[in-house]
């Protein structure tokens, strides 16, 4: 690979959920570019077959590419599970991938749990991909898995940190199969927007596991090994968000995820589909 350190960080959601991430990487490596696309058009993927996100993301990964990424992070627990493996053999040659999931992964078996609790949606969920790897690398680790579709939906509308948001988290939580755990996974990028609430559910006797640092540390970690690590810029890196379906709401929403507002950018990438 022909890669140089001045080249933007491409990362993808199903929406814009995984700008909690893109949040994180820009606090921890406040030289880089980022190149955002959130692809509203078809979200969630939680509910979609592996085979179509397969589709969509192979579309974004090209655009990605063509704007000179050096690296991809697939900032989806589902993208992650469907198409991760898929991708890497597909463009492993061209760009350094990084999902959601393995360094989750890296970081839970490090330590001492014996029982841990994974919510996320309904693909990510079935998926297993976050258990299958646990297992491989702590097999006498007992691991609970919940499916919670209603929650990144609830997220996206603005509705978290308000009683309805804490009885319908209150509601997954009390589930008999996320009792006497040690830890919880918030297995998708919206989640970290809940993290309060699902910390009060557990009044602070749960380690909650949040993607978003554990991740943008990986993606340094990464850089660092290869060289790539960008460089100041006087003016500063210049970011772009893209999206495949505009509306004005989801301009709104970005400060939920992001913490500012930023300008988002339609790009239609789908279409031929028509």
């Amino acid at each position: 690979m022909s890669i140089q350190p001045h080249q933007p960080i491409g990362i993808f959601d199903s929406g814009i959920g995984g700008l909690t991430v893109v949040s994180a990487l820009t606090r921890l490596l406040p030289d880089e570019t980022i190149r955002f696309f959130g692809d509203t058009a078809h979200l969630p993927y939680g509910d979609k077959s592996a085979e179509a996100i397969r589709g969509y993301t192979q579309r974004i990964t090209q655009l990605l590419l063509d704007e000179g990424c050096k690296l991809i992070l697939i900032a989806c627990n589902s993208a992650s599970a469907a198409a991760y493996q898929w991708l890497t053999r597909a463009h492993g040659g061209r760009v350094h991938f990084i999902n959601v999931i393995d360094p989750v992964v890296d970081y839970i078996a490090a330590k001492n749990y014996k029982r841990i609790g994974i919510i996320g949606t309904k693909r990510t969920i079935a998926s297993r991909a976050h258990v299958g790897r646990l297992k491989r690398r702590s097999p006498e680790l007992l691991v609970s898995t919940l499916a919670t579709p209603l929650l990144a939906p609830m997220i996206e509308e603005g509705f978290y940190n308000n009683n309805i948001s804490q009885t319908i988290i209150d509601s997954y939580l009390s589930q008999r199969s996320m009792a006497g755990i040690q830890a919880l996974v918030l297995a998708c990028t919206h989640y970290p927007l809940i993290e309060e609430q699902v910390s009060n559910f557990y009044k602070g006797k749960v380690d909650i596991i949040s993607a978003t640092d554990v991740v943008a540390e990986s993606v340094r970690d990464v850089l660092a090994q290869n060289r790539l690590l960008a460089l100041p810029k006087p003016d500063g890196p210049e970011h772009h968000f893209y999206v495949s379906d505009y509306t004005p709401s989801f301009s709104r929403t970005t400060q939920q995820f992001f913490g500012k507002r930023i300008k988002l950018q339609h790009r239609d990438i789908w279409k031929s589909e028509s």
